[in-house]
């Protein structure tokens, strides 16, 4: 039985990453899905392949365009772009497929010629080679009905654009290995995607969701014109479903889509007319309206709340997916600013609930809740709990903002503590970020940007977001921070609070707020003076001026107890951690702690970036205070009254707009 874990890099994969993968469709998302994975692994062999040299070659021309559009923006080197482009050949011949690792098809939507296209595959590739399709509505159990060998092989539905959106679609269906999902699951997160688990239905999860919303928002036209619905629909998406049919030249999929959905689960499906008489709407642009009379915004309003209610509870009753993954799957892939989920909780139960009934009225035969909604509710959305023996590991999972804190993962991670802590078969906690590029990176900014200039106010945010920390300090089971990555901010600051600290040889830490014009509230110039009094020095650098940290140079001043080389090895190490920590947790010492001196220096991060006196001073009169404190709570409240102090800085609602207005800030124009 295959172990399957809520984060995908805790597994052991059963085979290494891939060496030569080969894409069947040299159109539109073929090649960005190549595109991504030779990003990601810059040493890979890419064959692409189709049945006109043209799309070949314009396929090729699109990486070497994509790689120096990347240079020119200073997110790629010369050297990363050559690598990208280096060995990726475009073959019109199926016998060049031998050598795969993983054959993607990205072909057209069309059944019979999936079925073919697979049939030369397997003529060639060897019997371990992977086999995936990226449709994004036929279900697996049709498109590799025939093949020879199905246990190798499911769906991977990637969007658009598949360089750069994270999400994709990984398909459990009946006849395939589960050791292969759990592979590919790991292969993604690995290099840098997030992958959602879903059953094979017709349109998996996400589609059935954007598909609907498209054909509930076409058979609306008898009441409303397309840009009237996408400006009601901008409400809760970024763009609104008639501008992005423009934009994917989506109505041909959404008749093909909503048509298989019909044939298999019901005439209520039946996608609307009009999307074969129309090639292209008249509709305003994302962040443009156009004026909608009340009674057409209630209607358009309510059905369009209606549909996605009706398909999410659709999708949890029947196990297509999981809540959180559909959250997220719906910000990340379909473009939405809240999931489903959320839209119905912040509604609450009796506001959706009317939606939902009224919708099942209207459009007799769509699903309704099979529960109270309520009952949809119950489920961690910004964390993943695994358990590696008796250690519980927590993920921090919001990688579209590098697993950054708010105030929602926060009472998570406290919750999910709080469950165990007094569990005598849990024996202690890791804390991981997700992915391989964050920790977290520090916490959001969140209703502090409404505090600036009220320092009682601020100071008392500052004790609020300190609830996880104050709670770990007082623990008597271990907690043990894995540094995966960078550790920014707060990040480093949770960090810093465990119980023990490992990280990735690569990881790095760092404490950038003094170039937002604020000092550290929940602790940092607290303590790591009091747990590593011998890096005293070290931490005067990052605090004034921003220095990064490396976790080999942590570890040689003892501030971090282990280093590990790659995700599985830092897990481990920390579970092992927590296993020597057992009954020897302390807390944080209270009493005066010696530090070295902080010697004057010039208003300047490391990076050149002016900053501002007057907070650097109000950082090195805490700092003092604090180390001189007779208590360590004596020594956090003033760390926290600090960061009030720093909130009624010009500096501070300079670098804050700043920050918002995403420009450097100009502390120079302050006093």
């Amino acid at each position: 039985m295959v172990t399957r874990f809520a984060n995908p890099l805790l597994a052991t994969p059963q085979r290494p990453l891939p060496r030569t993968v080969a894409i069947i469709g040299a159109g539109t998302i073929g090649p960005d899905i190549g595109y991504y994975l030779k990003s990601a692994l810059p040493g890979l062999k890419l064959i692409l392949v189709d049945v006109a040299q043209a799309a070949l070659d314009r396929a090729l021309q699109r990486f070497a365009d994509y790689a120096a559009k990347a240079v020119a923006k200073g997110k790629m080197s010369e050297a990363e772009a050559a690598a990208v482009t280096a060995n990726v050949v475009g073959t019109l011949d199926y016998k060049d497929l031998a050598e795969a690792d993983w054959v993607l098809e990205a072909a057209t939507e069309d059944l019979a010629l999936k079925r073919r296209i697979f049939a030369q595959v397997e003529a060639v590739v060897r019997v371990d080679a992977l086999i995936t399709s990226n449709t994004s509505s036929l279900p697996a159990a049709l498109i590799y009905a025939e093949l020879e060998h199905p246990e190798r092989a499911t769906v991977t539905h990637f969007f658009a654009p598949a360089w750069k959106n994270p999400v994709v679609e990984v398909v459990g269906w009946a006849r395939t290995d589960p050791v292969v999902v759990e592979y590919l699951r790991w292969v993604f997160c690995e290099t840098g995607k997030v992958p959602l688990v879903t059953e094979d239905v017709a349109c998996f999860m996400l589609d059935r969701i954007f598909d609907n919303w498209c054909n509930e928002s076409a058979l609306l036209l008898d009441g409303a014109t397309a840009a009237e619905i996408d400006s009601v629909a901008g409400e809760f998406v970024h763009a609104g479903p008639f501008f992005v049919l423009n934009l994917a030249n989506g109505n041909p999929i959404i008749t093909e889509t909503n048509t298989l959905q019909a044939e298999l689960e019901g005439e209520h499906y039946r996608p609307a007319p009009v999307f074969r008489s129309v090639d292209r709407w008249l509709t305003a642009p994302p962040g443009k309206s156009v004026a909608v009379a009340p009674n057409v915004v209630e209607r358009v309003r309510d059905r369009l709340l209606g549909v996605l209610f009706s398909q999410t509870v659709d999708i949890l009753d029947r196990g297509i997916g999981e809540p959180a993954d559909l959250d997220f799957g719906c910000r990340q892939a379909l473009g939405f600013k809240k999931g489903p989920l959320e839209l119905m909780r912040d509604m609450g139960e009796a506001e959706s609930g009317r939606m939902l009934a009224r919708f099942c009225n209207e459009r007799r035969g769509m699903p309704a809740a099979r529960k109270g909604l309520g009952d949809y509710q119950g489920f961690l959305r910004h964390v993943l709990v695994d358990d590696i023996g008796d250690v519980k590991v927590i993920t921090l999972r919001r990688p579209e903002a590098l697993n950054a804190l708010h105030d929602e993962m926060t009472d998570e991670i406290l919750s999910v503590i709080r469950r165990f802590e007094n569990d005598p078969a849990v024996s202690g906690f890791v804390l991981v970020g997700y992915g391989n590029r964050a920790f977290c990176a520090g916490g959001d900014i969140g209703r502090f940007v409404n505090m600036l200039g009220d320092a009682p106010a601020s100071a008392q945010y500052a004790r609020d977001c300190s609830r996880l920390l104050v709670h770990l300090d007082q623990m008597k089971k271990p907690v043990v921070a894995a540094i995966n990555g960078m550790a920014l901010g707060g990040g480093f600051e949770l960090a810093m609070r465990c119980h023990g600290i490992v990280a990735l040889e690569s990881a790095w830490m760092q404490m950038p707020e003094i170039t937002l014009g604020i000092v550290h509230g929940i602790g940092a110039m607290v303590v790591p003076y009091r747990r590593w009094p011998q890096a005293s020095a070290e931490f005067h650098g990052m605090l004034r001026r921003a220095e990064r940290l490396k976790a080999t140079r942590a570890f040689e001043l003892g501030v971090i107890d282990g280093l590990a080389r790659d995700y599985q090895a830092l897990v481990r190490a920390a579970a092992a951690r927590v296993k020597a920590l057992d009954g020897k947790v302390g807390g944080i010492p209270d009493g005066a702690v010696p530090i070295a001196e902080l010697d004057p220096i010039a208003p300047q991060a490391v990076s050149g970036q002016p900053l501002s006196a007057e907070v650097i001073g109000i950082l090195e009169r805490a700092v003092r205070a604090a180390a001189a404190a007779s208590t360590f709570a004596e020594a956090l409240e003033i760390g926290y009254l600090a960061w009030g102090d720093s909130a009624c800085t010009a500096a501070a609602r300079e670098g804050i707009t700043a920050f918002q207005q995403k420009r450097k800030p100009d502390f120079t124009k302050t006093p």
